[in-house]
């Protein structure tokens, strides 16, 4: 982030005593002030869920662009530069641009309370509306019901990924009132493409669904996706599509990939599925090659992922049994308020050895005392993950090094391996 963002960001901050405020009125008041910019987008994708977000709005993105499409993205949080959260038609938003956007929105809410989110939404929709696309994909920042992006009364489709516990502090204690608030996305005759979910949270979301009278294409019943030799062969009611397999790894991505074509059906938008094979996403099972690669002897493997609840936890050690080939080996670092004791627990048993680490530049980083002893004093002090690279114990075979736990870590991680997102 520049000193010209830190310090906007810095000043508003202190307009609202807390930091996320899941409510609606502000937001709606600024974009009233700033002409509805929000009324002014072309056709909306809404994606909310837990785990898979990102990954879902970079395939929609993908298949759209290798279709010829303008595509406008909004997502939330960004791992090394801010601008990262907002691409407009199909670039990154410029410093100059967004400095100039945020400090003009700035004056026009002329200090009334606001939090960043809100801000940083109403700046994205401001940039959008005056820029032509074709279409602009929206990932949810938390919840939501109550999240800013939710000010959209008409998408042209919404879809939900898959749902778990995650900020519960914020959302609810149990999966089910966490699906709640997912679903209230959803809109009166809007589609929506709901991925493979527990028994408990498809229940919810199809309640929500029926009360809204809101179309639903659902994994299972509406539409599916298998595994083929060379990609996936993706089925519904408008017919079967062959797609290649998915830039992003991962067999959880199959899902992912299933719903971003679903909404993308159901919006009636052109999208090429070969993009899925283009598609973008850092720090989701991302190899590196750059300077902490270095550190491990050359026939060995380094992974960064940004996986950091229980729900990504169970993804990624099914992926780890993928990898059985090789040992693998853990570094995690966490932030504060995260469930590490049940993030670690189904990945602690695939795992040679498994280091706890705090870089210092990472956001709300969990001490690495609390991360031994989320692990059943199991974890290492990494302190720092170069620290855990260099003592990783060297076996005779290569083997696979998997840093996770925290999107912010994965942001201080890019930076130390000397890539940008």
């Amino acid at each position: 982030m520049t000193d010209a963002i830190e310090q906007i960001a810095a000043r508003l901050e202190r307009l609202h005593p807390r930091l996320i405020d899941l409510s609606l009125d502000r937001l709606r008041t600024l974009l009233s002030r700033l002409g509805h910019p929000e009324r002014r987008l072309p056709p909306v994708i809404h994606v909310a869920g837990t785990n898979g977000k990102g990954s879902t709005c970079a395939f929609i993105r993908a298949m759209a662009e290798a279709a010829g499409l303008r595509v406008h993205v909004y997502t939330s949080p960004h791992l090394v530069r801010f601008n990262e959260r907002i691409r407009i038609a199909g670039s990154l938003v410029s410093d100059d641009r967004l400095i100039a956007a945020m400090e003009r929105i700035e004056r026009i809410n002329d200090n009334a309370p606001i939090t960043v989110f809100e801000v940083i939404t109403a700046t994205a929709f401001d940039l959008f509306a005056e820029t032509a696309a074709d279409l602009c994909i929206l990932e949810v920042g938390l919840g939501g019901r109550g999240d800013a992006t939710n000010v959209i009364d008409t998408p042209a489709a919404c879809a939900i990924t898959s749902i778990s516990l995650d900020h519960r502090e914020l959302l609810g204690p149990t999966v089910e009132i966490i699906a709640g608030e997912k679903a209230g996305i959803m809109k009166p005759g809007i589609p929506v493409a709901i991925g493979d979910q527990p028994d408990d949270v498809r229940r919810i979301l199809l309640d929500r669904a029926t009360a809204l009278n809101t179309p639903v294409r659902l994994r299972g019943r509406e539409w599916d996706i298998a595994l083929t030799p060379g990609g996936f062969r993706y089925e519904d009611a408008l017919g079967t599509v062959e797609t290649p397999a998915p830039s992003l790894p991962g067999l959880f991505q199959q899902d992912n990939a299933g719903i971003a074509i679903t909404a993308l059906r159901a919006a009636a938008l052109p999208h090429n599925p070969a993009g899925l094979a283009r598609a973008e996403w850092p720090a989701r099972l991302q190899r590196l090659h750059g300077d902490l690669a270095r550190l491990l002897p050359p026939d060995w493997e380094l992974w960064l992922d940004g996986g950091h609840n229980p729900g990504a936890g169970i993804v990624l050690a099914e992926h780890l049994r993928g990898w059985a080939d090789r040992p693998v080996h853990l570094i995690v670092g966490m932030k504060q308020a995260k469930d590490s004791a049940e993030f670690l627990r189904p990945l602690l048993p695939l795992a040679e050895t498994t280091w706890a680490v705090q870089e210092p530049g990472q956001h709300s980083a969990l001490p690495v005392e609390a991360i031994i002893a989320a692990s059943g004093n199991i974890a290492r002090p990494g302190p720092r993950v170069a620290d855990a690279l260099r003592n990783i114990p060297r076996g005779a075979s290569p083997a696979r090094v998997l840093i996770c736990g925290s999107l912010y870590l994965a942001g201080e991680i890019l930076k130390l391996d000397g890539r940008a997102a």
